[in-house]
Formats: structure tokens, sequence, C-alpha cells
């Protein structure tokens, strides 16, 4: 009999050790419950796919703002990591099948472990300072959008290549020092250190705290932010405006687009947050929370970001509409003859759409003042999102 599950991993050949589990693992399995090892494979599956598909048909989406496309495939990269991330762990769930306990301890300490935890951190973190820089850039866009802020490639890229940079030193800097950290990544058997009870470290602890109290609850303070801030901005955009019934429609589709973002963002974050909070405060979790967390409610972002981001937006939809019609015209091709193929009249815009099409289209009608402009800028800004 032990205090924790994990000093059953000490005496593998102990005929009965108590206690048997800890929520997450087991004495025969890596995952203990069999809908945690059904639904790893099934979220894998999801986010991999998913972010995937993004990627390959990002560069067919006809948009004029290709630095846009670019910031939303390396997020999908990062979003892909955590599919990654999910099916090693459902693989060595298999590999470990049913004799769990005589390998525990070792694959807690191995550098499978201490990867695979890593990979699941640079995932997290890219992904939560991505969000938060498309979203400032939105933000920017459509509440100042007379300020000569349009983003510039190099700008854009260096900024990608920071993150990038940021996210991998915070995964591995637990790795460089064993002394402070200890075994960092190595607290459970899914390698994800959420530390939700007090660990041996001090350091360990401190650094998850900065980590998921510090940066990524001030990122998800900006987002909540600077989104309420774009919907009023809009909203008081539509009063002053001639055609209410037609900005009222257009204005709730926004808000509906807003409320999904901030809502899965929420979702996901936020019993994060509560975990966080009560293991500061020596409040004793069951670990079976700290499962459903990392299996359920962490990947919640990275299989929904596509969909929000890409796969539901005006560009993704007008490009599925323009290759269904062409299809249908092959398929009526010999009958009728050659017919000249279909190309869009236009071209949707995702972000800084005054800057980024053509003359033609962004005409301005005449204003007689600048409250006028805001109008028809503002109106631009408010198609670009539904």
């Amino acid at each position: 009999y032990f205090k924790k599950f994990q000093y059953c991993g000490y005496a593998p050949h102990v005929r009965s050790c108590k206690p048997n589990t800890d929520g997450i693992s087991s004495l025969e399995n890596l995952l203990a419950s069999i809908i945690q090892r059904v639904f790893v494979w099934v979220v894998s599956a999801i986010t991999c796919f998913g972010n995937i598909f993004v990627i390959c048909m990002r560069p067919y989406i006809r948009s004029e703002n290709k630095l846009h496309a670019i910031s939303i495939m390396s997020l999908c990269c990062a979003d892909c990591l955590m599919g990654i991330y999910l099916f090693v762990i459902g693989a060595f769930d298999l590999k470990y099948r049913g004799e769990y306990n005589k390998h525990a301890q070792l694959w807690m300490d191995s550098i499978h472990c201490q990867l695979v935890g890593s990979l699941a951190i640079l995932s997290t973190e890219v992904s939560v300072l991505l969000l938060t820089y498309l979203t400032l850039e939105k933000y920017i866009c459509i509440v100042y959008p007379f300020r000569c802020l349009k983003p510039r490639k190099c700008r854009t890229i260096s900024i990608l290549i920071l993150i990038w940079i940021i996210g991998f030193a915070v995964a591995f800097i637990p790795l460089s020092n064993k002394e402070f950290f200890r075994n960092y990544y190595g607290t459970n058997g899914v390698c994800f250190p959420l530390h939700s009870e007090q660990s041996e470290s001090s350091g360990s602890q401190i650094y998850s705290v900065v980590i998921f109290l510090g940066v990524n609850l001030a990122a998800f303070i900006i987002i909540v932010f600077s989104y309420g801030s774009m919907f009023y901005s809009v909203h008081q955009t539509a009063i002053m405006a001639t055609e209410i019934r037609n900005h009222i429609k257009k204005e709730m589709i926004l808000a509906k687009r807003f409320f999904f973002i901030v809502f899965t963002d929420a979702l996901c974050w936020i019993p994060i947050f509560i975990l966080k909070l009560l293991s500061l405060l020596r409040v004793e979790i069951p670990g079976t929370i700290t499962s459903w967390v990392v299996i359920f409610i962490l990947p919640i972002n990275s299989a929904l970001n596509p969909l929000l981001y890409t796969l539901t937006t005006r560009p993704f939809k007008e490009m599925i509409h323009q290759v269904w019609y062409n299809y249908r015209q092959k398929r009526s091709k010999r009958g009728k003859g050659s017919q000249k193929p279909y190309g869009p009249s236009f071209i949707w815009v995702e972000m800084w759409p005054m800057h980024e099409i053509t003359p033609k289209v962004t005409k301005p009608v005449l204003c007689t003042d600048s409250s006028d402009a805001s109008v028809t800028t503002q109106s631009t800004r408010l198609n670009s999102y539904t």
C-alpha cells in the first residue's frame, strides 16, 4: 500500500499493489479508461486530418492576402503537433497494453516521454501565441481602419519565426536543467506537465504556473478583450449606417463567429486555469480530471481551429462552390459543347481588404464626412468576416 499510484512502479512484481490507478493510468494500461483509449485515436485523427486538409487546401483559396494564409498554415502546423502527440500516446498505450506497471517508471523517465511532452507544450504555446497575433491583427484592422498599419511580408514572417522560437524555448527549457526541473514531463503517464498536484520540484511547479497562469491567461484575456472591442466597433458603425436591416443581419453573423471563437478558447483554457488555481490552494485534484483535460479539453482548439478559421469562411466556401460548378460544367460539356469555365467576378478578402483588393472593388461611395467613410470601410471589413 502506497500513498501514490506512481510508487507501484517501483514494485512491478508485487501481486497486488494499491492504489491501482491515478485516474490516468492503471497497473495494466497507460490509459486506464476504455473511453480514453478510444477517443485518443478519434481526437488525434480529427486534429491531424483537419489541419493537414487546411494546409493542403489553403494555397488554392483565391485570396489576395497571402500573409494571412501563411499565418493560418503556421497555426495548422502547430495544431497538427497536438494530433501527433495524442497519436504517440495512443501508440505507447497499445505497446504497454496489459503490462503497463512493468514499464511505467521506465516510460515516464524515458527520452520518448520527454520529447512527446515537449511536443504537446510546443503545440499549445505556439497555437496560443499565433491566435493572439491573428486576433490583434484583426483588432487593428477593424477598430482602427484608417491607421497605416498594413502588415508587410518581412514583419509577418519575422513575427511567425519569433513565435516558433518562443514556443521551442518554452517547451525545451525544462530539459536543459534536470536539477531544477527534475522530471518535468514525467509526472504522469501522458507526459503532460499540467502539475495539478504538488510536485517534488518547486521549480517545476513555478514554471508551470508561469506558463499556464501567466502567458496563457494573459493571451486569453487579450483575445476576449479584442473580440469584444471588434464587435462593439462594428455594432456602433452599423447604428450609423443607412441600410439598417442588411447591417443587422451581417452583424449577427459576425457575432456568431466571434462568439464561437471566444467560446472554444474559454472551453479549452478556463478548466486548466481553474485546475492550476486549485493546485496552488493545495486542493486535491483527482487524476481522472487531469486525463479528461489532456485528452478531451486541451485539443479542442487544435481540432476546431481549421473549422473556425478556414472551413467556415467565405473564401473557402467560394472555392468549394467554384470547384463544384466546374465539375458540373465538365459533366454537361459533352451534350452542350464547350462552355466558358466558371470564374468568380470578385475575390473574397479575409483581412486588411482596403489595402489588398483592387481599386475597382474598393471604390467608395461619395461621402460627405469622415463618419460615412467609416461606415463604408467597416462594411467592407464586415463582409470579409462573414
